[in-house]
């Protein structure tokens, strides 16, 4: 039986700028870029999500929801920094780490000397010293596998620590909504409702088979998550193929013209996550997804493209001539070549 610990940390860049200016604190502030050249929000404190702000969100729309509303400029080079302080502390407990992002991770703490072993007094002391080292907070979710610490992390946030012993995983998951089930979107949400699934309860009622007739591979899946099954170990060197970002919209894009115009916001946000990759990593083929209103999609890459605003707008007009119709869904993204791995086969060749 394996102990796993999620830490997410709350509203990281947002609370890093609140801790460095004391003058922002219990005012709505969002990270992102400035509304006069099209920027999008990265994230926002929990006063700014009160008014409706939200990551991805342009920044001359979260202005209107809350006018008030305070944008700074990321710091990526600070942000990183932190995160390494974070992931020394997470060091002194399990070496057996898998970061998502600068701001969250898992650990598997399973065989940790620490507090006798308990999971649940490992991550206290985690969420204490964080918050005594580096004045901000995290929250913490323990569990038996990846996917109920996951969302356990996020059952009391901002700021708190929820745990599903192995005892509790049959009554806590009996009564979870499906639409909290790790990879279901709302597409799949919806198609899960419309069948009378609401909950993970109704779900166990499907065999295996007759989900992976609806569902495909991905039934499977559904049907072990349902009943708090999730094998996958925390991987320590979990190498990344692609960076990217991608947003649904809230009324479809009708025209070729009007996805154009998502288009910087979203660069924006692609370079900020490129920005935070080690150099072990080299960007390659650019790539554009879209989905169009009918939920059919389309992904177009280029070998040898550029990765600037002109060569993502080529790309976007192809991938749009694909469908010409309204899109409800954009996503950049750039392909990524693992330097490590290239080095370890130059090594390899030179034997």
């Amino acid at each position: 039986m394996r102990k796993i610990i999620h830490v997410d940390c709350d509203c990281f860049y947002a609370a890093i700028e609140m801790r460095d200016d004391p003058r922002l604190a219990n005012k709505p502030v969002a990270v992102g870029g400035s509304a006069d050249r099209r920027g999008v929000i990265a994230t926002c404190n929990y006063e700014a999500r009160a008014y409706g702000v939200r990551s991805a969100m342009s920044s001359r729309h979260a202005l209107k929801l809350c006018p008030d509303l305070l944008i700074v400029k990321p710091r990526m080079d600070v942000y990183k920094e932190v995160s390494r302080e974070i992931q020394a502390i997470f060091r002194e407990y399990t070496e057996i780490i898998e970061p998502l992002s600068l701001d969250e991770a898992f650990l598997d703490v399973s065989d940790c000397p620490h507090f006798s072993g308990s999971a649940t007094r490992i991550a206290q002391d985690i969420r204490r010293r964080v918050s005594l080292q580096l004045h901000i907070t995290v929250s913490a979710g323990v569990a038996p596998n990846k996917f109920l610490a996951k969302i356990a992390s996020d059952w009391r946030k901002p700021n708190g620590l929820f745990v599903i012993t192995p005892d509790e995983v049959e009554g806590f998951v009996s009564a979870l909504p499906v639409s909290k089930l790790h990879g279901v979107g709302k597409v799949t949400a919806d198609k899960l409702g419309r069948l009378g699934i609401i909950t993970c309860l109704d779900l166990r009622e499907w065999s295996k088979l007759a989900l992976v007739r609806e569902f495909g591979s991905f039934g499977e899946r559904l049907w072990n998550l349902a009943r708090g099954i999730d094998e996958r170990p925390v991987q320590v060197d979990s190498r990344r193929q692609t960076v990217s970002v991608e947003n649904t919209y809230d009324k479809d894009l009708p025209d070729l013209p009007a996805c154009l115009e998502r288009l910087p916001g979203l660069l924006e946000l692609l370079n900020e996550r490129m920005a935070r990759l080690d150099g072990s990593y080299r960007a390659d083929k650019p790539f554009v997804k879209l989905k169009f209103h009918d939920f059919t999609q389309t992904t177009l890459e280029q070998a040898g493209a550029a990765h600037d605003l002109d060569s993502y707008r080529k790309l976007l007009s192809s991938a749009f001539e694909r469908g010409g119709k309204p899109v409800r869904l954009i996503g950049v993204g750039v392909r990524l070549v693992d330097l490590r791995r290239v080095s370890e086969q130059l090594e390899l060749f030179a034997r």
